[in-house]
């Protein structure tokens, strides 16, 4: 297997983004959210996976906030990991978690302080991720324990906010 490259999104990488999220998931909807977190404005961290300079992956990972936690206020910033594609024939060989690794030390870096997923516990249970409600978080989608919280500044989280809401651009995978 060769091996897995993660960088930042480049211009060029757009269609093999497009690609991944087509093949990954059925119909349209997470390709056309990419594009339009991307013209908003509103995917400040968007990496891909490159095996043999072919993009096999990409995660994007835009702002979130609650009522009382802002990019203003003492709870710091939140981002939110959505969505993770990968080709479906480089599935299960390392690629998502890759990718998911290289997104939380970019949002370190980035100056996030925790980041939400809606996804299957069992997988990100080893990053850290833990069921948000257990934090009094919870999504505009009803998604439970699969709603799930990692804080990556210690006090950034903020604990009891309720409702986290996702970027505006979120509403489209509902339509």
């Amino acid at each position: 297997m060769p091996s897995i490259q993660t960088r930042l999104e480049l211009p060029d990488d757009q269609p093999g983004i497009r690609k991944v999220h087509c093949a990954a998931f059925p119909g349209e909807g997470e390709a056309n959210l990419v594009d339009l977190l991307r013209a908003a404005g509103h995917l400040p961290i968007s990496l891909v996976a490159l095996i043999s300079g072919e993009v096999v992956g990409h995660a994007g990972f835009s702002p979130v906030s609650t009522s009382t936690a802002t990019p203003t206020t003492s709870g710091g910033l939140g981002a939110g990991l959505a969505p993770l594609g990968v080709l479906p024939s480089f599935q299960r060989q390392g690629v998502g978690a890759a990718l998911v690794e290289a997104g939380l030390a970019a949002c370190r870096t980035s100056g996030f302080g925790w980041v939400v997923v809606l996804g299957d516990p069992a997988y990100y249970v080893r990053f850290g991720f833990q069921p948000a409600p257990d934090f009094g978080l919870s999504d505009e989608y009803g998604g439970g324990v699969a709603f799930q919280v990692l804080e990556l500044e210690p006090g950034a989280l903020p604990r009891g906010a309720g409702l986290v809401r996702y970027a505006p651009e979120f509403a489209s995978l509902a339509e």
